[in-house]
């Protein structure tokens, strides 16, 4: 269900009171508010029983509360569809509850855009199962529902592949607000996740809290009961006036402000970046440095105050190296108009976007939050050379890495003092030569190579391969050229997030 603009459902239910013109009134005046917030969309909801809702032995039972309420408030097939044909026309969603499954044909008869399934027929299965076969977005309450009840029913959605939400709401009238039970939003959104929660609100309409905590918690989809009080016509404890509503939806147009941004990082102002520079520490010269000389973390030190165009320590990174312009004295700042600066990140940023590519291509899913290691043996600018991309998959007894290969690279001759491995080539070449020998691995090859056993490997048109091995301890590889093993700086280690590999 397509929530990128929340929707404000206003539920009509019984107070057109059986009157088309004053429903039709209704439709009119919401309309006067919903056009002052253009952000938003909004539905105007009905009800719908057909006549064989009612037993026949208690139809025009006048003493039974529902039956009474309902039977004095229906509208004829011809008003009903005057009364929807006013809500579309006045630029709503159409919506509609029906109570029971001629109701239903109904609803896909007159071009509902929407079918609503009441509290008290969440689990009445004839009724959903009619209500499927419409093929109309469905939204659905929960209020008095089990859990048991809520994951049968979501999942009798689900595979039937319809574009459904489901709404926290209490059914108490009005609700009280201790009652609210706001949480249970959070609750239903990590349970059912991908399926939007959306809030159907029963407390008194001047109680207007509840609004921005729901939308702190990600809400978009609302539904309130709505009602134009006339010297005929009264409104009951729970539905909201025009002049009502439009107080809880400024209050939720302030709120959705409030909120910001979601899904990403939100933008970040010029005036938060005024207010918080001076509180960023100078980077100073430790020791005299020369012009032309690489500053090393040795070499300087960081305090405040800082001074415009200074090197403040925020900017300081493994990813970026500083060479002097200019000689500097002990304690004098470091201004960035005498540096040299080599920014490394974007080199990791493209060997990042090439990896994103090869597991792209071939379709691997990754887990979240896997470690992602670049080895870079003889730097990062001899990556295309020596190297390859090391995914720790899984590291208990057992081990699982990824390991994936440029075109053209080679990894140096090393050994493992503890680990035993076995590489699996899933895609790509491979030739690794182990003890002397070398064998050429094409795709689908095994190859096993015990702890101790000198090996070096390279590929020429890249490769993918899978490497399963007993537990991955750090610094276990010795290499054979000691300049790899005293070189600090040979891996650049990274975090994988899931949206990584999304479009």
């Amino acid at each position: 269900m397509d929530l990128t603009r929340p929707l404000f459902i206003f539920e009509m239910a019984n107070n057109h009171m059986g009157d088309v013109g004053h429903g039709i009134r209704i439709v009119r005046e919401f309309h006067e508010v919903a056009r002052d917030f253009p952000q938003f969309r909004f539905s105007i909801k009905l009800q719908h029983r057909d006549a064989t809702f009612f037993h026949p032995d208690f139809t025009g039972r006048m003493d039974l509360k529902y039956i009474k309420r309902f039977q004095e408030t229906k509208l004829d097939r011809e008003d009903f569809k005057r009364l929807k044909d006013s809500i579309q026309e006045h630029g709503f969603v159409s919506m509609c509850t029906p109570w029971d499954e001629p109701s239903v044909d109904l609803m896909a008869e007159l071009g509902f855009d929407i079918i609503k399934i009441a509290t008290c027929s969440f689990t009445d299965c004839p009724l959903l199962e009619r209500a499927v076969k419409s093929k109309k977005p469905l939204i659905a309450s929960t209020a008095a529902a089990s859990l048991a009840d809520i994951d049968a029913v979501v999942a009798f959605f689900s595979h039937r592949n319809l574009s459904f939400a489901i709404m926290h709401c209490v059914g108490e009238y009005p609700c009280a607000r201790e009652h609210l039970e706001l949480n249970q939003i959070s609750f239903l959104q990590k349970r059912y996740a991908g399926i939007p929660v959306g809030f159907s609100t029963h407390e008194a309409p001047d109680m207007l809290e509840s609004i921005p905590i729901a939308i702190g918690l990600g809400v978009a989809l609302f539904e309130k009961h709505v009602a134009v009080p006339t010297d005929q016509y009264a409104v009951n404890a729970y539905s909201a006036t025009p002049a009502q509503a439009r107080r809880w939806l400024e209050v939720a147009s302030d709120s959705y402000a409030m909120c910001g941004v979601k899904d990403r990082r939100r933008e970040i102002f010029e005036r938060e970046i005024i207010d918080i520079e001076p509180l960023f520490r100078g980077v100073y010269a430790a020791k005299p440095l020369k012009k032309g000389q690489q500053i090393s973390a040795d070499d300087l030190f960081c305090a405040m105050p800082n001074v415009p165009g200074q090197l403040v320590s925020r900017q300081l990174s493994k990813y970026i190296e500083f060479h002097a312009l200019q000689d500097f004295e002990k304690n004098e700042p470091l201004m960035m108009g005498a540096l040299l600066v080599k920014d490394l990140r974007a080199r990791v940023k493209e060997i990042c976007h090439r990896l994103r590519t090869i597991l792209k291509s071939h379709q691997i899913a990754l887990p979240s939050n896997v470690e992602i290691e670049i080895s870079h043996h003889y730097g990062i600018d001899r990556f295309e050379e020596f190297g390859a991309i090391l995914i720790h998959v899984i590291n208990r007894v057992y081990s699982k890495i990824l390991v994936v290969m440029l075109p053209g690279q080679a990894y140096p001759r090393h050994h493992h003092n503890e680990k035993d491995e076995t590489y699996h080539l899933l895609h790509g070449d491979l030739a690794v030569e182990s003890d002397g020998v070398e064998s050429r691995l094409i795709a689908g090859d095994v190859l096993s190579i015990g702890r101790g056993s000198p090996h070096s490997f390279r590929t020429e048109g890249g490769a993918v391969i899978e490497e399963v091995a007993t537990t991955y301890i750090h610094g276990d590889s010795v290499y054979e050229d000691s300049a790899i093993g005293s070189n600090a700086s040979r891996k650049t280690h990274l975090k994988f997030w899931p949206d990584w590999l999304k479009d």
